[in-house]
């Protein structure tokens, strides 16, 4: 049976950890607790077993006495036979003060302990309490908020349902005020629109203004003669390039469209603004619910572990304290509020109405998304491949020795024709194996890498699916390799044979942009939509699944910078920079060989390490601080050995000084030389796999230490304020 401890570990919302009762700390003190009652309980047994030895010739000999002796002599007998027992007693107290003497553990007395234990328990229930609190009147102004959001689209989608049914060619007018992002204020003159249209008109925005948002020359405005006005903005982020493109094209068109002599610039509310709102409110509903869940399961956890210290602590001190303290918890506000649920079930009615259309069913597979159970079917597969992969690479060597395409004579125009696609498929395997690794980790050690890259739950690439897809993809390889070495062996025409790579490249291309629901769809469009943020980044602001693609490849430290103002994201281009130009340099100097290069290279190339590996270690991830309770590294590890993190930073110290095989300049061949900086690759592909572990590591600590464990969706409608 696993202890509860253990079972804690496991279900325990790692972004709250620290939040919850301190199970292990209140465990110590049962135990402390305990080391009192064992001495009690040895003096006890020692005594017992005293009396049991002797009690038959005690007894023996009071009735021999009572026989043979006289009264007085029996009287005298009992006497000095209870001087005996108390004399007992006394050595066994005496034994017992002087092993407490002995103990320095023991120097505190049980009933100390027991004060100190339920000191502790208070101050963890008071713990409890104060964080449940305020994560729910966070989320309870959280959905006021919603509601009110949730409101305006709704009076909107009538407004302009009401305007279709018209046919009025007229638009409400807005105004774009960003040059990011899609922002617009809502204004309304009201005076060319006529009969039933006009006063719907009114009642929305009547509506409306009861929610607190007025529109620029309203009648409900002009009614209650107000000199300053709240008007309400359309604010949709540009996070992604589309919104971008279409946020500067719109602007553009109204500056060619609109004329001074209209009262504002104009900008029709459409329907794609008004889906794009309702999808953002729909997400924001979404984080809302799984806030809320993870707080009801913050709250049952809790109380179970206080019941469980509780009655560990009155089997230990054989009291009987469980009942009483355990009603004081549960009349404590974490377990006595309702409002989570009652506000649970309040998003479930909202967003089963409002966005499934009545549908529950496909309302709780929003809400409540479900991860797809692991196969064995992947295991299986990735088995088979994996020894498909190794037998092939087998028959590729020994192929590839007997016909002598890898030698410096003759192997020159194979490894010029086979090298630069395969070795591209061999690196890209290469990663996609490190970040199986890193998945596995990941999970293994808890680390909430779906939260931190915003992927869905239910659709993020498990470690296996990495595994299968970089095994498969392998096999792939390797046996086109053995099909194009067997076809150059037996005389066919080097055009056709050496288009085999093509190819395969375009085989896995049409696999990429495969639109049907097969091969890991989900993931094939999640990395496109990457790749294409990563191109369009100067655009618009990225996302830290952006970003973190990007040091695969480079950076994106200077659109950051734009949109944060954080010089950290400066110093990271920076990091960048000097390595491009020592990159540089070596190119260089691998053309020019003179000494003035050799020293150019020796400094770039020094001062460049010195720079990424400080930025690795202290500001991606978190060690080398001489304060540290753990010296050298940070003060909260995921890894228990320590050791792993000296030997890390010492294996990323040799991997980032690669760069000295281009310095010592070794005289190869070609054939040797494409393999050397195949390796050379390969390693840092490596060195890039293990930094990113450690990398999501301190990612994850950052938000723990914030309480962070749903993410806060951008809602679309704000209130502007401008005179009247």
């Amino acid at each position: 049976m696993v202890k509860f401890s253990k079972q804690l570990e496991a279900q325990l919302i790692p972004e709250w950890k620290d939040a919850f009762v301190n199970y292990w700390l209140l465990k110590k003190h049962v135990k402390r607790i305990k080391v009192h009652q064992r001495p009690k309980l040895n003096a006890r047994h020692a005594r017992d077993f005293c009396l049991s030895v002797f009690d038959p010739i005690r007894s023996a000999a009071c009735t021999l006495s009572a026989q043979l002796l006289p009264g007085r002599c029996r009287v005298q007998m009992r006497a000095e036979t209870e001087a005996s027992e108390d004399e007992l007693v006394t050595s066994e107290a005496g034994d017992e003060e002087s092993q407490n003497e002995n103990e320095p553990a023991l120097l505190v007395s049980e009933e100390d302990e027991v004060k100190s234990f339920f000191d502790q328990l208070d101050e963890e229930l008071s713990k409890v309490n104060q964080f449940y609190t305020a994560k729910e009147e966070e989320f309870v102004e959280r959905g006021d908020i919603l509601n009110k959001q949730l409101q305006i689209l709704l009076d909107l989608k009538q407004l302009l349902h009401d305007r279709k049914e018209s046919g009025s060619s007229r638009s409400l007018s807005l105004n774009s005020r960003s040059s990011s992002a899609r922002q617009s204020d809502f204004s309304e003159s009201g005076d060319d629109l006529s009969g039933k249209l006009e006063s719907q008109t009114e009642e929305v925005i009547t509506a409306l203004a009861r929610n607190g948002v007025n529109f620029v020359g309203s009648e409900a405005a002009r009614k209650k003669g107000r000199t300053r006005s709240t008007s309400m903005r359309i604010d949709i982020p540009a996070t992604t390039p589309t919104r971008t493109i279409s946020a500067m094209t719109s602007m553009l068109w109204e500056d060619l469209a609109n004329s001074p002599k209209k009262e504002g610039p104009g900008d029709s509310i459409n329907k794609k603004k008004i889906q794009s709102a309702e999808k953002m409110i729909r997400g924001a509903f979404v984080e809302l619910y799984r806030g809320l869940s993870l707080l009801k399961t913050y709250s049952s956890l809790n109380m179970v572990a206080f019941t469980k210290i509780v009655k560990k602590f009155d089997k230990v001190a054989n009291q009987e304290a469980s009942s009483s303290y355990l009603k004081i918890v549960k009349r404590s506000h974490f377990i006595s509020s309702d409002k989570v649920v009652k506000l649970m079930d309040e998003v479930e009615c909202i967003f089963t109405k409002h966005f499934t259309s009545n549908d529950r069913k496909k309302a709780m597979k929003f809400l409540r998304p479900q991860e797809h159970k692991e196969s064995h079917m992947v295991t299986f597969f990735v088995g088979l491949f994996t020894g498909c992969f190794v037998a092939l690479f087998f028959v590729y060597a020994i192929l590839a020795h007997l016909s002598e395409k890898l030698s410096p004579v003759t192997g020159t125009t194979y490894v010029e024709t086979v090298y630069p696609v395969f070795s591209m498929f061999a690196l890209l395997s290469l990663h996609l194996f490190m970040y199986g690794c890193n998945l596995f980790m990941w999970k293994r050690k808890r680390i909430n890498y779906n939260f931190i890259f915003e992927f869905q739950p239910n659709t993020a690439l498990k470690y296996r699916d990495a595994f299968l897809i970089c095994t498969s993809l392998m096999s792939a390889v390797v046996g086109a390799l053995v099909i194009h070495l067997i076809l150059r062996s037996n005389g066919f025409s080097a055009g056709q044979v050496d288009a085999i790579p093509g190819v395969l490249l375009l085989i896995f291309i049409a696999i990429l942009i495969c639109p049907f629901n097969i091969f890991y769809r989900s993931t094939r469009y999640c990395f496109i939509r990457v790749m294409r943020n990563i191109v369009f980044s100067p655009l618009y602001k990225v996302l830290m699944v952006d970003f973190f693609m990007a040091d695969q490849l480079t950076s994106q430290c200077g659109r950051r910078w734009v949109d944060e103002h954080h010089p950290d994201h400066l110093a990271n281009m920076g990091k960048y920079v000097s390595a491009m130009v020592a990159a540089g340099a070596r190119i260089t100097y691998s053309t020019n060989p003179s000494t003035l290069w050799f020293i150019i290279v020796l400094v770039t190339s020094l001062e460049a390490t010195v720079y990424q590996l400080y930025w690795d270690f202290v500001k991606d991830w978190g060690v080398l601080n001489p304060k540290s309770n753990n010296p050298w590294l940070r003060d909260d590890l995921i890894l228990k050995n320590k050791s792993i993190y000296y030997v890390s930073i010492a294996f990323n110290v040799v991997l980032r000084v690669a760069w000295v095989e281009t310095v010592l300049n070794f005289r190869v061949g070609l054939v040797e030389s494409r393999l050397l900086e195949f390796l050379l690759a390969s390693l840092e592909v490596i060195r890039r796999g293990h930094w990113n572990f450690y990398r999501i590591e301190n990612e994850h600590l950052n938000n723990v230490g914030k309480f962070r464990a749903v993410k806060t969706v951008p809602l679309p409608f704000r209130e502007t304020e401008s005179d009247g």
